[in-house]
């Protein structure tokens, strides 16, 4: 079952226990969301922010390419990058030509000015946040399609719900009570005293487990790069 924030607001209140109307604890709060969401996206391959982009395309002879900013935010990781030909070609018509992504010497070494030869961009390195520098540079301006990761909008009153909430509810809540328990300066109160719950930080690990392993068979990168779960007795693994 999901949850959203007024239901996740009423529960943390409930687990500490506290009154959801506390002054520090509303000042708290947004502070272990944003702990929560930022350690569940670094931790989560989440197929759900996964995005795809075909907005951008390639100015001739120029070897540095801006990311766009796809719907909901900017990328985070660039996870494929596809030159569209031919040039004429209108998103999402035409051929995709895999670039690959190398370290930033051997595109410099190689490719080590924009007038080092032109052509078709096959190898790239990630320069920054916003962009791309592409060898060769391109000989026209061929249209860009970018599949990555973002970050949706974060959970808050205005915004009730997202992808975790939905998704992960119980191990969203174990992560948000790692960062309340150590407001209430109690990160080992749980496990420490026998009558209480094991710690959130061992709950999280828990939790955290199982979800993964979902999102890996979403994306067939389960046992044997299948969306199987996986089977610790099956010999030989499956293939």
């Amino acid at each position: 079952m999901s949850t959203d924030y007024p239901t996740l607001v009423t529960q943390i209140a409930n687990l500490i226990p506290i009154g959801s109307t506390d002054p520090g604890f509303q000042t708290m709060f947004p502070g272990a969301i944003d702990y929560a969401e930022g350690m569940l996206y670094r931790d989560l391959d989440l197929v759900a922010t996964t995005v795809t982009d075909g907005s951008g395309s390639l100015v001739a002879n120029t070897r540095e390419f801006t990311i766009p900013t796809p719907s909901g935010g900017g990328f985070r990781v660039v996870e494929a990058f596809n030159v569209i030909t031919p040039s004429n070609s209108v998103y999402p018509a035409g051929v995709r030509n895999p670039v690959q992504f190398v370290s930033r010497p051997f595109v410099d070494t190689v490719y080590p000015s924009q007038s080092s030869g032109t052509g078709l961009p096959k190898f790239a390195y990630r320069q920054d946040e916003s962009v791309i520098v592409l060898g060769p540079s391109p000989d026209s301006s061929y249209p860009v399609e970018i599949s990555g990761t973002y970050r949706p909008a974060a959970l808050s009153s205005a915004n009730s719900s997202t992808f975790l909430t939905k998704l992960v509810p119980e191990l969203f809540t174990a992560a948000v009570m790692v960062f309340v328990s150590g407001w209430m300066r109690d990160f080992g109160g749980q496990s420490d005293d026998p009558s209480k719950a094991q710690s959130w930080t061992s709950q999280y690990d828990k939790l955290f487990k199982s979800a993964d392993i979902e999102e890996l068979r979403k994306q067939y990168m389960s046992q044997a790069w299948t969306a199987q779960q996986p089977n610790p007795i099956a010999t030989p693994p499956r293939v």
